[in-house]
This record gives structure tokens, C-alpha cells and sequence, in this order.
């Protein structure tokens, strides 16, 4: 699972085995974990994240949106 970005204690990630999804990004969050849809932005699942938390997620993905998609796009060879 290869690592995007680190910013404080998130770490913004995706999974090898998920290229039949949209484009998205796993941030994890100590022993938790939130997914988001990156087109557009959208939480899709969260497993155990505080909801101001994922707020700030939220704001952490919008902000650095562009790196993101490009790498997912890289990794995933869209």
C-alpha cells in the first residue's frame, strides 16, 4: 500500500487490489481508517474516524486534491 502524502498524524494511502473502483484515497488515522472518493470529493466509508476528524480529512484531501489524483493516477496507470 503505497503512501501519498503524511501530514501530522494522517496518513493518505491506497490499496493495490481496488483499480475496478473510481478514483479514491484511504487516510489512516492511528487504528482507524477513512476512504474518500477523489472525483468528486466524498466520503465513502469510515471505520472508526471521529466525525471532526474526518472533517479535517476533508479539507486535508480538497488542499492537496491535485498530488493526490496524480498519483493515484500514476500508480494505478490511468
Amino acid at each position: 500500500m503505497p503512501t501519498v502524502l503524511r501530514i501530522g498524524p494522517y496518513r493518505f494511502h491506497f490499496y493495490s487490489n481496488e483499480n475496478n473502483e473510481p478514483p479514491h484515497i484511504h487516510v489512516a488515522v492511528d487504528d482507524s481508517e477513512v476512504k474518500f472518493w477523489l472525483e468528486p470529493i466524498l466520503l465513502s466509508k469510515n471505520d472508526g474516524v471521529k466525525p471532526h476528524i474526518v472533517r479535517e480529512i476533508e479539507k486535508l484531501i480538497f488542499k492537496n486534491h491535485k498530488i493526490i489524483l496524480e498519483k493515484y493516477n500514476e500508480y494505478h496507470n490511468c
